[in-house]
């Protein structure tokens, strides 16, 4: 048989022809996809190591005009970008040492609950004011993270991101959520501020109340963390103390850091007695304590003279008491722990990190992971136990809080060891497992959120840097470089006063979740009656 070219052209004449326009119709629905993923960078940019924290407001004002009145299957996707957009380059960290695989699937699944908060934005988009019920949706989305799955991960809360911004002082008046908050209202409020000018260029018609309120949403952000400037101060309400940080250094970076625990060890002793013999010289001041960071003698002193006996003759060169970190096993649980070691005394109180970091220190669903990778496994052998009490050390009369390091990341982590009388607070790390990535300098800027959430000092005394001390104010005064050894010591204020953050805990952001859930109950018994309107 024969085929003609007719017969061959035939599917082609019946298959529908795009129009130029259709195609340029696919091409226009495409950039609200590329808006949305090109936005969630924007709002990595505006993240430490940078000082661009201006750039978030862009970043939330492009995603309000994505979703603006879109549907919660459109809203799923665009959401799903930004979250993509975002949190891909910021977690990057997480991929070091153990590859893409890890950082990829977390990155995927935080990305999920960006793409749901994304959902009820949209939702909220056709209500009046819909910037307030906007950002309070995104802080009750951040507040959900910040608790699941696995106790959840805040890494990326919007306020890690303003360290060096103008909203910084909202951070006295309700902790990391009314800050974030404010910076997601401004970011929405200025969108509707612009979509408001560009509907009076066509119409000449705008509505007084949605105007006066899209101002008000850029406005009073603003003007509220010019008043609450008042709160910040570094101000020493109890006297002033010195301290002194050692950063050891380690013998090498990423995974294999601990693989000459005793180096760790040697090096943060080391580094100590440089201090006695600074003092003795004149060169230093005398400090009234030192703080070592996490895992600087993963060696157990409990358990093992050897490594007790470097840390008890650094405490007597010095002459006066060490904060050192350690991983000692105890009743048969493996405990990431910070020691109290007196030069007189010995070790004298103990904190257990409380917040522990999931396929970090224990390994959840064990068995399901080392059935897709054994080798993943190996990597946490024994699931480190989490501690139960606020840790709170007294260095004679000088009350010091602390939050080892990834529970600087957790609102109520901090917030207790203030309210049970810390005058300052220590937040020791061991950040040599992500090499020089920008983990650390995110963490870094927590502690200065911290540093003015609280009013407190906030030292961070970090294995391999950055090491750094903060003051009340959120101010860096003092700073290490990475991956050298090195101490700091400086006078710090004691302070005992209590911001309202501190006083009113989790209050602020469980209001801004009430708001958050009127909203979306609104938008959505609106859009039930006007169904059965069209109906009828």
């Amino acid at each position: 048989m024969t085929v003609t070219a007719t017969s061959v052209d035939q599917p082609d004449r019946l298959r529908p022809q795009l129009a130029p326009g259709a195609r340029g119709g696919r091409l226009r629905r495409l950039v609200p996809a590329a808006a949305s993923a090109l936005c969630g960078v924007l709002l990595y940019v505006s993240f430490p190591p940078r000082t661009l924290w201006w750039l978030a407001l862009p970043a939330f004002a492009g995603l309000a005009w994505v979703l603006h009145g879109r549907s919660w299957k459109a809203a799923l996707g665009l959401g799903y970008l930004f979250g993509l957009g975002f949190l891909l380059p910021l977690l990057v960290w997480t991929g070091v040492e153990v590859g893409p695989v890890p950082w990829l699937a977390l990155a995927a699944v935080e990305a999920v609950f960006v793409a749901l908060v994304a959902v009820g934005v949209a939702a909220v988009s056709r209500l009046p004011a819909r910037p307030v019920w906007a950002a309070a949706v995104w802080t009750a989305g951040e507040a959900v993270r910040a608790r699941v799955p696995f106790h959840g991960f805040p890494w990326g809360k919007i306020a890690f991101g303003q360290a060096d911004g103008v909203f910084l002082p909202l951070a006295a008046v309700g902790g990391s959520p009314v800050l974030g908050f404010a910076v997601v209202l401004c970011g929405f409020g200025l969108y509707e501020v612009g979509r408001l000018v560009a509907e009076r260029r066509r119409t000449r018609v705008v509505r007084r109340a949605a105007a006066t309120a899209a101002l008000l949403s850029v406005a009073v952000p603003v003007a509220g963390a010019v008043a609450a400037r008042a709160l910040v101060s570094d101000t020493a309400e109890n006297g002033t103390v010195t301290v002194a940080l050692i950063q050891g250094n380690v013998p090498r970076s990423g995974l294999e850091f601990n693989a000459q625990r005793r180096a760790v060890l040697d090096f943060h002793a080391r580094e100590t007695h440089k201090l006695a013999a600074d003092v003795r010289a004149g060169k230093a001041a005398r400090p009234d304590f030192v703080l070592w960071p996490e895992n600087s003698s993963d060696i157990d002193p409990f358990e093992y003279p050897d490594a007790a006996l470097v840390i008890e003759r650094a405490a007597t060169d010095i002459g006066v008491p060490i904060s050192v970190g350690g991983v000692v096993e105890r009743d048969g649980k493996l405990l990431n722990e910070q020691i109290l070691w007196d030069p007189v005394k010995g070790p004298t109180h103990t904190y257990d990190k409380r917040q522990i970091q999931p396929f970090g220190e224990y390994l959840p669903l064990r068995s399901l992971i080392g059935a897709i990778n054994p080798d993943w496994t190996s990597m946490v052998r024994q699931d480190i136990s989490p501690g139960r009490k606020p840790g709170v050390f007294d260095f004679d009369g000088v009350k010091v809080g602390l939050a080892t390091c990834y529970e600087a990341a957790f609102d109520w982590a901090v917030r207790d060891t203030v309210t049970h009388g810390a005058q300052m607070i220590s937040v020791p790390s061991n950040n040599a497992t992500f090499d020089r990535s920008e983990m650390t300098y995110q963490q870094l800027a927590m502690s200065r959120i911290r540093a003015v959430e609280h009013s407190r000092t906030v030292t961070v005394p970090v294995t391999s840097g950055v090491s750094a001390i903060i003051m009340p104010d959120g101010r860096i005064t003092r700073h290490t470089g990475m991956f050298v050894p090195a101490y700091l010591d400086q006078k710090v204020p004691l302070r005992t006063s209590s911001t309202p953050a501190t006083t009113l805990g989790i209050l602020p952001e469980m209001a801004l979740v009430l708001v958050a859930a009127g909203g979306i109950g609104w938008a959505v018994g609106s859009g039930l009656r006007a169904r059965r309107a069209g109906a009828a």
